[in-house]
């Protein structure tokens, strides 16, 4: 692994800080329709049984096993200024900064809110459906804000999978490449109704106070019965006072999702911070058609909700806010937190939630976090469910999921010396099998997914083989 890599594995997954002390709540990509046919088999147990919900988990958890554990007597400059001179591979984060998830796991909460996706495919109107997914592409992101833990990397060969009847969709995913770390995903409609699927390999870029992500790698979702295909990227992500200071993160940059049968596009704007904070959070938009007349503007807030208004009447709120004074803002009863050393990016004070324009259409919502959020590493209450391993979900799921992964398992129960043993373990494991390949001039072969070129932009992509829920896993590899 080369520098930048260990170091993004360093700091990436850290969110704003997650000081205020409550446990979380809440929550993708490739081609090829593959049918499902739930007659045959649930991805779960026997062939015909229908288990009460997805991997046979009746009733979902709403805490962890243990609270998280302090991080107060850590922080990431107590391990950089040991390191100066030398290689950034050459840095080890200890356990602590970490969250009991595996960024496989991360990815999965893009599905928290499918029901946007649902309702889009349910939508008789090209505008309509951009709508939703332009909700869906925003939702994707709402469950990072607060979330200062890194999910631990994924091993080479891991994957997750995650079935919701209730929410109706499957999903799958792998770590497909180590170097660079390319995890690769692929979700499909319980009613036939969508897939989403594609790879994400961010770029890391550090400067100096903070760790910018680049996102990398193309999210595809097909609406088979408009037989549509949307594509997009994810907006660019944040991390400061990744040495000193309070740690808080936004998403900024502009995500363009295009409709290829239609050549509507949405063209989303995630606003940086600004000065004193004022855009933090903010997402503006609109839609627009082939020919670029605007259709619908969209205005929001990744961390809460989404609107859409029609262009004439967001036009005549606008000029008329510019004619007179617009409403002066309430005072925010906490002055913005100053930081905790010299150098350090000031914290964005809170702001006033989104001031909504009348006429306007409520597009997204984001679920409560439920009361314990901030003991559990600010997990919603969908990501608390994700690592839940019920009596004989073993014996169903592939050797390879993380749920098996006794270091995530350990600190889950809050045995963090047993995780930081299992941790060192597992990567020692997979350093010896790459040095086994080597010898043998042997190339890792990937299981459920394949190299190969997305058919609606003609770019490379790593798309889903198909045969997972078959569950056929005797060739999967030991890697725990």
């Amino acid at each position: 692994m080369n520098g930048e890599e260990e170091f993004f594995d360093a700091v990436t997954g850290l969110d704003s800080d997650n000081s205020s002390g409550e446990f979380s709540e809440a929550s993708q990509r490739v081609t090829g329709v593959v049918h499902v046919d739930t007659s045959k088999s649930n991805g779960i147990g026997k062939v015909g049984e229908r288990p009460p919900q997805g991997n046979g988990v009746r009733k979902r958890r709403t805490s962890l096993p243990a609270p998280m554990f302090t991080r107060s007597d850590f922080s990431v400059w107590s391990i950089l200024k040991k390191c100066i001179g030398l290689e950034l591979s050459r840095i080890t984060m200890p356990i602590v900064f970490n969250e009991p998830l595996s960024f496989l796991q991360r990815i999965t909460e893009y599905m928290e809110h499918v029901d946007l996706v649902h309702r889009a495919s349910r939508q008789p109107q090209p505008l309509e459906r951009m709508q939703s997914v332009a909700a869906f592409a925003v939702s994707a992101v709402a469950s990072q804000w607060e979330r200062t833990g890194k999910p631990f990397n994924p091993l080479l060969g891991e994957t997750y999978e995650l079935i919701r009847e209730d929410l109706g969709f499957r999903f799958i995913s792998e770590q497909v490449s180590h170097h660079p770390p390319i995890s690769a995903f692929y979700s499909e409609g319980l009613r036939q109704d969508f897939l989403f699927h594609g790879s994400i390999y961010p770029k890391l870029k550090f400067w100096g106070k903070s760790v910018e992500a680049e996102p990398r790698g193309t999210i595809t979702l097909e609406l088979l019965k408009h037989k549509e295909a949307y594509t997009w990227t994810n907006p660019t992500c944040c991390v400061h006072n990744v040495i000193i200071g309070k740690l808080w993160i936004e998403q900024y940059g502009t995500v363009e999702i295009l409709n290829h049968r239609t050549g509507d596009k949405c063209i989303l704007h995630f606003k940086p911070c600004g000065l004193f904070g004022k855009e933090l959070h903010k997402v503006e938009g609109h839609i627009q058609d082939k020919n670029k007349k605007k259709l619908f503007m969209i205005y929001g807030k990744w961390t809460e909700c989404l609107w859409g208004i029609d262009p004439v009447a967001y036009e005549a709120f606008r000029k008329q806010e510019r004619r007179g004074d617009p409403p002066r803002k309430a005072k925010s009863d906490a002055d913005p937190e100053k930081a905790d050393g010299d150098g350090a990016d000031t914290v964005p004070g809170a702001q006033e939630t989104v001031q909504v324009i009348p006429g306007s259409k409520l597009l997204w919502r984001v679920n409560a976090r439920p009361p314990n959020s901030a003991q559990m590493y600010n997990f919603t209450s969908f990501t608390v469910s994700l690592n839940e391993l019920e009596t004989g979900m073993e014996q169903t799921l592939a050797p390879t999921d993380c749920r098996l992964r006794p270091d995530i398992r350990g600190m889950e129960n809050g045995n963090m010396d047993l995780a930081s043993q299992e941790k060192e373990r597992l990567e020692e494991k997979q350093r010896q099998a790459r040095r086994d390949r080597a010898r043998e001039e042997a190339e890792w072969q990937t299981r459920w997914f394949h190299r190969g070129i997305n058919p609606h932009t003609g770019t490379p992509d790593w798309l889903y083989t198909g045969g997972y829920f078959e569950r056929d896993f005797s060739g999967c590899p030991d890697i725990y």
